[in-house]
């Protein structure tokens, strides 16, 4: 599986939900800015096309790993097979995998919750837990830090998506928490999204009008997410920050979620 071979030292980044969609445009940019590539999938971790064709051209090593989060204990397993695979802890761990469904508090259950809580808080935190726990007490001098993609939503929730709204608040409580406790060692930051990659439930012309709502009249691109990401892959004078890549989204109070708004 791997598109290429490089000097081990080259750094190394996990990215979950990293085969498709979001989370295939930031491992796409993070090979192209010289990363190796481990990108997980909950069932396959096969690439998408345009994926499987960024990490040919860019000549890094890369590796798929299937882990269902689900059952939360599957994320630190999860690591330790990357490390064994590629002899080394990753120096980033990007947190992009995620549970979206359809309750309101009026129907939520608690399987809702208990699945959205278990792939979208649990399992992040599990392998922050393992990421940690699998780096020398002096950090070896290298960069290392966590990145958790989350929700311009937070800043003015609405009932829509419950259970996926509260998990990405747990989610933002993790990135401030941890990025006290690991200091100085590992620096924990999130990206913030707003509206990017449009499903077929958006009408070409419903799109268009949600992106004049924005108060900078645009949607974000996916690659404007992944550039965030790897702003904050570098900077090394930053934690516990959030950087929103929305349009300016999160400066609006929405009665709902973008597919809903009339």
């Amino acid at each position: 599986m791997p598109a290429g071979h490089l000097s081990s030292a080259a750094p190394l980044a996990l990215i979950t939900g990293g085969h498709r969609r979001l989370g295939a445009h930031i491992a796409a940019a993070l090979a192209r800015a010289g990363y190796r590539i481990a990108i997980h999938g909950s069932h396959d971790a096969e690439p998408e096309a345009a994926l499987a064709q960024a990490l040919a051209g860019s000549g890094q090593d890369w590796h798929g790993f299937v882990a269902d989060f689900s059952d939360p204990s599957s994320a630190e397993r999860l690591l330790a097979e990357v490390i064994a695979h590629f002899g080394a802890v990753p120096d980033l761990l990007v947190n992009s995998a995620s549970l979206f469904g359809q309750d309101r508090l009026a129907d939520v259950g608690a399987d809702d919750l208990s699945r959205h809580f278990a792939i979208n808080a649990s399992a992040p935190a599990l392998l922050t837990k393992a990421f940690a726990a699998a780096i020398p007490v002096n950090g070896e001098g290298r960069d290392r830090s966590i990145i958790n993609i989350l929700d311009q939503r937070l800043n003015h929730p609405h009932g829509d998506q419950f259970a996926y709204t509260l998990s990405k608040y747990a989610l933002a409580g993790l990135t401030r928490t941890a990025a006290h406790v690991l200091a100085p060692h590992i620096r924990v930051n999130a990206v913030a999204p707003g509206l990017t990659l449009v499903t077929a439930d958006y009408a070409q012309d419903q799109t268009e009008r949600l992106a004049d709502a924005m108060p900078l009249a645009r949607l974000p691109r996916p690659e404007e997410v992944a550039e965030a990401v790897l702003y904050l892959a570098s900077a090394r004078a930053t934690t516990g920050q959030v950087i929103h890549v929305d349009g300016g989204a999160h400066m609006v109070s929405f009665p709902g979620d973008f597919m809903h708004l009339k």
